[in-house]
């Protein structure tokens, strides 16, 4: 009897322990699958926010909020075509310079580094990620615009006779697209670079050995072997950069001029669309000015998410056809 009752109590125990067991699996599982939630809904909370206030200004002007180029408050016209233009051309010059030297970072430190530099050189390169946006404006002022107007520009425009092209005519202000567009470069090369260099390293041995079997130079079999087959996760990286650049607002409004004109000269100084509404956000004193603004934000949050989704699923696409 004694035996029964102790194989029952030890029983018990087994299913009191089985179901505490089940009870906190479930406890962890709805708390994880809450902060899963968050960051999209957080998202889709901004999205909505961003919209509601846009709307408005979409009602009213439609498209040509960012197709017209005439933006005058005191008149109620909103035409944010200079700052768009503003936003591609930088970004588009940021990633012209940062793509080719983050590549070659990354080559570098995925093929030729020694293994005891790789790492410090990988830790100086992200690090450029952590440094605040306002302390590259700061550079940017006291260093690289007076760098462009007294030496670079002079030398583009008149030694390597560039000033015939519409792109480096004009006047060396110094504040301008292209000191915007060396900072935005500045601050994407990390992100370029870091993706750049894990799907580089994830590239199988195998495919290195098979190049250098068949004959290839060592600069062949990176050209003709690894780089092709981390094509995708690249250029993932350069859209992850583009996002970047797209979405940077404080060291851009420092340096770029805030001129709100549509020039070709890389020299002339011009908007964006994050510094326009960093700049004009205090000064909305009106309804329709403030959801103007809003639409302009709404633009550019659709832009970056889309470039993003992008990046991350062609980031996805190379680590899927690895495994």
């Amino acid at each position: 009897m004694t035996s029964i009752s102790a194989r029952w109590l030890e029983r018990e125990r087994r299913t009191l322990r089985v179901d505490q067991s089940a009870i906190g699996d479930r406890i962890y599982e709805t708390v994880t699958t809450a902060s899963a939630l968050v960051i999209p809904a957080l998202v889709i909370a901004i999205a909505i926010a961003i919209f509601v206030a846009a709307l408005p200004a979409f009602a009213r002007l439609g498209i040509s909020i960012v197709t017209s180029s005439d933006w005058d408050v005191a008149g109620g016209h909103f035409g944010a075509a200079p700052a768009v233009f503003g936003t591609l051309v930088s970004s588009m010059v940021a990633l012209v310079i940062a793509t080719p030297l983050a590549i070659g970072v990354a080559v570098f430190l995925s093929e030729f580094s020694p293994p005891w530099l790789r790492q410090p050189v990988g830790f100086l390169v992200d690090l450029l990620a952590a440094i605040p946006s306002v302390v590259y404006g700061l550079w940017g002022i006291f260093v690289l615009i007076p760098l462009l107007r007294e030496k670079v520009m002079p030398f583009l425009r008149d030694t390597l006779h560039l000033g015939a092209t519409p792109f480096f005519s004009g006047a060396a202000y110094g504040p301008s697209m292209l000191a915007a567009g060396v900072i935005l470069a500045i601050m994407a090369l990390p992100y370029i670079s870091s993706v750049s260099r894990e799907v580089l390293l994830a590239v199988p041995r195998s495919q290195r050995e098979a190049a250098l079997a068949l004959g290839a130079t060592r600069w062949e079999m990176i050209r003709d072997a690894v780089i092709p087959y981390a094509r995708s996760g690249i250029i993932g990286g350069i859209m992850l950069g583009l996002g970047r650049a797209l979405g940077e607002t404080m060291a851009v409004t420092m340096v770029i001029g805030n001129r709100p004109e549509i020039s070709a000269s890389l020299f002339a100084p011009g908007y964006t669309m994050a510094s326009l509404i960093a700049n004009e956000f205090s000064e909305a004193t009106n309804d329709m000015h403030l959801s103007a603004l809003m639409a302009v934000g709404a633009s550019l949050f659709v832009i970056t998410l889309i470039v993003n989704a992008i990046a991350r699923w062609l980031v996805w696409r190379v680590s899927r056809s690895r495994s």
